[in-house]
């Protein structure tokens, strides 16, 4: 459909991977079951890291192997390594995702090795994928800020993408990880991202920090961007960007999306419902703005 709109969850990974809670597998599985009743059928449901690193990440491929497969909908694992990509393959995942960054510094902290190198490291996996017949999804962040460069050039960026789709990868979602950008910013990037790729290979992830997630959103979609990344309630945030807060939250992708006469197929009750379970599982308000209203409205609360 023309006017259709991708939303890709990222909530069970990217906004659970910096909660102080640790949830148990029942309360994942909630989660991602109630997503898919509201609509949701692009899912990432975990990551396949040492628990050592990232805790609340422990189990993921297990929560992957407990889930009802539901045709039409596609749940993914993060694979950091080959090692991660054989865990993701040993109970039958059928779509990765892999990660690097446009900044060498970010690139370090986060996995210890150049943007170069970060790449290097994805031969393997994108020739296992290939072979195996699993759909292999790219990330690229800080696309605009870094917290230890500043200002990244956008050029780097479409250089990192378009390296990713060379490889194979049949999408790349674009990270604005610490919530820093403008959309006038956010604009530099798309130009010169897509001097290289289609729009249709290209996905948005904005984080919400400043409160500019949903301006960037409605800018991207004048570029014909039309995937994005979201998160259940605004969960999230970066480990290596003090201060940085989740993604976008899904309800208010949502709401703007519609508002603006785009589909999702989502139903708007269920994915409102999600959001309020989740968060009284985690004990707090949730930052999605559009969750508050609805909730206001109903004479009740996003918690």
């Amino acid at each position: 459909m023309e006017n259709f709109v991708k939303i890709v969850e990222v909530g069970a990974r990217d906004g659970l991977q910096n909660e102080s809670i640790i949830l148990t597998m029942s309360d994942k599985l909630n989660l991602i079951n109630d997503l898919v009743k509201a609509g949701l059928t692009s899912i990432e449901v975990g990551s396949c890291v040492s628990p050592k690193w990232v805790p609340q990440m422990a189990g993921s491929t297990e929560i992957y192997q407990a889930l009802p497969k539901v045709d039409g909908v596609s749940f993914s694992l993060l694979t950091p390594n080959i090692k991660g990509y054989e865990a993701a393959r040993s109970v039958g995942c059928t779509e990765v995702a892999i990660f690097t960054a446009a900044s060498e510094s970010f690139t370090q902290k986060n996995i210890n090795c150049t943007i170069k190198e970060s790449l290097m490291r994805f031969d393997e996996i994108m020739a296992r994928a290939k072979s195996d017949g699993v759909k292999v999804r790219g990330y690229v962040s800080c696309v605009v800020d870094c917290p230890y460069e500043g200002a990244i050039d956008p050029a780097i960026v479409a250089e990192v993408s378009a390296r990713l789709l060379d490889m194979g990868c049949y999408e790349v979602s674009l990270g604005e990880t610490i919530g820093t950008a403008t959309p006038d910013k956010v604009a530099k990037v798309w130009q010169a991202c897509l001097a290289h790729a289609d729009a249709n290979l290209l996905a948005g992830h904005f984080h919400n920090t400043y409160g500019m997630a949903i301006a960037n959103v409605a800018a991207s979609l004048d570029f014909g961007i039309r995937t994005f990344d979201a998160s259940i309630a605004g969960l999230g945030g970066c480990p290596y960007a003090k201060g940085a807060s989740g993604n976008v939250a899904t309800e208010d992708l949502h709401y703007l999306l519609t508002g603006m006469g785009y589909k999702t197929g989502i139903d708007t009750d269920l994915l409102m419902q999600a959001g309020k379970n989740i968060m009284q599982r985690l004990g707090r308000q949730s930052r999605s703005n559009a969750a508050i209203a609805y909730w206001q409205k109903h004479g009740s609360s996003a918690t």
